[in-house]
């Protein structure tokens, strides 16, 4: 009797982000998993208990989040709104607004917890990896979006060196990053860049 070959894999198309109704789904799920994070923690966000919460099936999540990286880079990137700096000619006050955004977003315990939880796992796991770089890309995509008017665009190197000080302000000295501070870092990080206006 011959055998029954296996059946090919279904390949779902993902989700179109143009789409109104998926961009109503995503928000939808995003939002409930923000809720959800500070509650349950991040063990406890499993597929089953976002989707039940969300009203959604484990597949569309799927479609939506092939992998927990993906959605973790999601809700660090796409949080609530906290005060989105405005686009300027003034090097040091976009830099400075944006730290203060920056500032806030990291406050937001969920955010907090899937940045931390992304940066934890990228050592051993690739999806985190991928997703930790795509957030910094991202990131410094958007920050150079808000510097075009200014004629700066800043590098990678540039970029780590305005953030990082920051981060490790926050995280391992575990201590505010006051007003005063974020002033003496984006002081110190103008030295770093060729800030004269109209210069690339």
């Amino acid at each position: 009797m011959p055998s029954i070959p296996p059946k090919p894999p279904v390949h779902r198309r993902p989700p179109d982000p143009s789409n109104p109704r998926v961009q109503r789904t995503r928000a939808r799920i995003l939002a409930v998993a923000r809720e959800l994070l500070p509650e349950v923690g991040l063990t406890g966000l499993t597929t089953a208990c976002l989707a039940d919460r969300a009203g959604v099936t484990r597949q569309t999540l799927y479609r939506h989040w092939p992998n927990r990286a993906a959605l973790l880079s999601d809700l660090t990137l796409q949080g609530p709104d906290v005060g989105y700096p405005e686009p300027g000619t003034d090097v040091r006050a976009v830099a400075t607004a944006w730290l203060v955004s920056l500032r806030a977003g990291i406050a937001v315990p969920a955010t907090r917890t899937a940045a931390l939880a992304i940066a934890a796992e990228a050592d051993h796991d690739q999806d985190s990896a991928q997703g930790m770089a795509r957030i910094v890309e991202d990131r410094r995509a958007a920050l150079n979006k808000l510097l075009e008017p200014s004629g700066l665009q800043i590098t990678a190197d540039q970029y780590t060196l305005l953030y990082g000080p920051l981060l490790a302000r926050v995280f391992f000295d575990r201590t505010e990053a006051t007003d005063a501070f974020i002033d003496t870092l984006v002081t110190q990080w103008l030295t770093t860049v060729d800030h004269t206006p109209g210069q690339p």
